[in-house]
């Protein structure tokens, strides 16, 4: 009887925790879709979340680069994923600006993702290539004057960060820079190397080594504060293009309907890693900075981000591809 007692009693201990052990996230690699090239910002910065997401959760974190659309092609497929928090996507300003390009980009940003967390901000850098005779930004706007639609700027695709750094930089110069929209980031910056386009709104993160190997040379940081890793570079504002900034920004999604615990775990997770000094160390070696909040926070911030550059986007008149 007392065997039967205990044999039953362990039988409803482990009933009990059954649904707890079942729970448990995550139980299996979690696919973490990079919407760009290998090599990119984003693919760069996604890879230190996906680091310290494997290690906080005790599974991998697997890195699929699905680039494409301007980021619109993988962040779709992560859209139409099973909400179970087992696929996740890095995007960033492109992700904002989506809504208002004239596209079928096959999702709904409001409504078919979920925020988890802002992890980062990048100040970026006007650079131009050494063959071009401007060694400031009054002087790139002067030559530039000189040459309606005779200047290019690369950019990693239609409708993204580099895309409307260079259209908001025509806007206030008054002048006509001709948009050359390439694959993803890191072939764009291959493209400004090589000549084929002379000037770039380029990432700090793969940039700079080509700075300050004197293959580019960059004129000024394209947000409102220095960058540490150049302090002695004026923004383009104080450069001769007062009102003039942009920032580019990172954070992680998740399908609609993504249970909230799992939403809260990711976030937290996130957020521990990204304010610790290692990975601040490691965020300022690529011209990053932490930007960890709240999944609310985030939200709050798209909102903002995608009022702001629908306006832009009518007045350059921008279309989607």
């Amino acid at each position: 009887m007392t065997f039967l007692f205990f044999t039953t009693a362990g039988a409803i201990a482990l009933l009990a925790i059954a649904p707890a052990l079942a729970q448990k996230y995550p139980s299996k690699p979690v696919r973490m879709i990079v919407p760009y090239s290998p090599g990119g910002p984003t693919d760069i910065l996604a890879r230190a979340v996906a680091q310290s997401l494997s290690e906080s959760g005790g599974q991998p974190v697997i890195i699929d680069n699905k680039p494409g659309a301007s980021g619109n092609l993988g962040t779709a497929l992560a859209a139409k994923a099973p909400a179970d928090g087992y696929t996740l996507v890095a995007v960033g300003i492109a992700y904002s600006v989506a809504p208002a390009l004239d596209a079928k980009i096959g999702y709904d940003p409001v409504k078919d993702l979920t925020p988890v967390v802002q992890f980062a901000s990048v100040n970026n850098l006007l650079v131009v290539h050494p063959s071009l005779p401007a060694r400031s930004v009054k002087e790139l706007i002067a030559f530039a004057k000189a040459r309606p639609d005779q200047v290019s700027f690369a950019s990693g695709g239609p409708g993204g960060a580099q895309h409307l750094a260079g259209e908001l930089f025509n806007s206030l110069a008054g002048i006509r820079m001709t948009h050359i929209p390439y694959k993803g980031s890191a072939p764009g910056l291959t493209a400004l190397i090589g000549g084929e386009v002379i000037v770039g709104f380029a990432d700090m993160l793969i940039t700079l080594p080509h700075v300050k190997a004197g293959k580019l040379r960059a004129l000024a940081v394209t947000g409102s504060t220095h960058s540490g890793l150049m302090p002695e570079l004026p923004t383009v504002a104080e450069a001769g293009l007062p009102g003039y900034a942009v920032t580019a920004w990172f954070g992680l999604l998740a399908p609609a309907g993504t249970p909230p615990e799992i939403i809260t775990q990711l976030n937290g997770d996130t957020v521990k890693s990204f304010r610790t000094a290692q990975m601040k160390e490691r965020l300022a070696a690529l011209g990053a900075d932490a930007a960890a909040g709240s999944p609310e926070q985030f939200a709050a911030f798209l909102r903002n981000e995608m009022a702001k550059w629908a306006k832009v986007v009518k007045a350059a008149g921008i279309r989607g591809e």
